[in-house]
């Protein structure tokens, strides 16, 4: 249940990607030189939770692999709780990043068979933990085969003591669109809280308006509906009723883990404001408001530098008190 006043633990379930990116300063027309760096959405969020000061839970498939080894080190690193992670013997996820003028990033996924999809139903259960307040997960490892049918069943269960947190993350490249807005309705279900970007919202509600998307949303279940829209803030909406906050300036490195970056600063603020634990049923649209304010000054943060490198609670300007627009 939900501690007034004292954080809880916070749990994110998916899968740790090695984004792969060009270091133009030492290619040549001889050979492309690559830079790993450690991702996948879920990690990213649990990273930028546990930096936060959230205590956190990261429960993935880490391969044996050396980019298992990197993913390891950065989510130790950052405080990140892996004592219910699995070691297993599939390879990692590799996903090379192609960015434009403006720091925006296209992937290319390297993901058959990856460690991140098995998980078994034996798995799932043993990170079942009754002091979680919160679950939050999403991305592939929740549409993807043959895990993601099996994480909505551990969903399901977990949802009678945890509140739920669902990021679609679509990723049309690798799954179809039409297996998203199939998945939907059931993830809206079980989930308390959806975030979406606005280019999710392109593909899973096509030709329709923002407003009514949500409101289609809170109809099948989910009754805190975010959606982010880049510069331009997020768009708040609480059982129907809405409000946009708006970003603070930033000068973009690039925007690679800031959706990321802004879930895990919703997730800490409605933490600490004693909301996360259930239904949301205490939660009003002033809070919600407060918390996806604090969230959108973490994804800035994180958008002004280069990489999915999120803000550490201690030596940044982030104001932890609520905020109101």
């Amino acid at each position: 249940m939900a501690r007034p006043g004292s954080p809880g633990s916070v749990d994110v379930l998916g899968e740790c990607v090695a984004d792969i990116f060009e270091d133009p300063d030492r290619s040549d027309p001889d050979g492309l030189v690559l830079r790993a760096l450690p991702g996948g959405g879920p990690a990213n969020t649990a990273v930028a939770l546990a930096r936060l000061g959230t205590p956190t839970r990261f429960l993935g498939r880490l391969s044996n692999d050396a980019f298992g080894a990197l993913f390891r080190a950065r989510l130790n690193a950052s405080g990140v709780n892996l004592g219910s992670s699995v070691t297993a013997p599939e390879p990692s996820t590799l996903a090379v990043a192609d960015l434009d003028a403006s720091g925006q990033a296209a992937y290319t996924f390297y993901a058959e068979s990856a460690a991140d999809w098995q998980w078994t139903d034996i798995e799932l259960a043993a990170t079942r933990n009754d002091d979680t307040v919160c679950l939050h997960t999403g991305s592939l490892a929740l549409i993807r085969h043959p895990g993601g049918s099996r994480i909505e069943d551990h969903l399901a269960r977990v949802r009678e003591h945890a509140t739920v947190s669902i990021d679609p993350n679509v990723r049309p490249l690798l799954v179809e669109p039409s297996t998203y807005r199939e998945r939907l309705p059931h993830w809206c279900a079980i989930a308390d809280i959806l975030r979406l970007s606005e280019d999710d919202c392109a593909t899973l509600a096509p030709d329709t308006g923002l407003d009514e998307a949500c409101d289609n949303w809170h109809g099948a279940g989910a009754r805190l509906v975010v959606i982010t829209l880049g510069g331009n803030g997020a768009l708040v909406s609480l059982d129907g009723a809405r409000v946009t906050v708006t970003a603070p300036p930033v000068t973009v490195a690039d925007t690679v883990g800031a959706g990321d970056s802004f879930t895990a600063g919703l997730l800490h603020h409605l933490d600490a404001l004693g909301h996360l634990g259930g239904r949301l049923d205490t939660l009003t649209l002033d809070d919600a408001t407060d918390a996806c304010t604090f969230a959108a000054q973490v994804a800035a943060l994180t958008c002004s530098v280069p990489g999915a490198n999120p803000p550490w609670k201690e030596g940044t300007a982030l104001r932890t008190t609520p905020i109101r627009t």
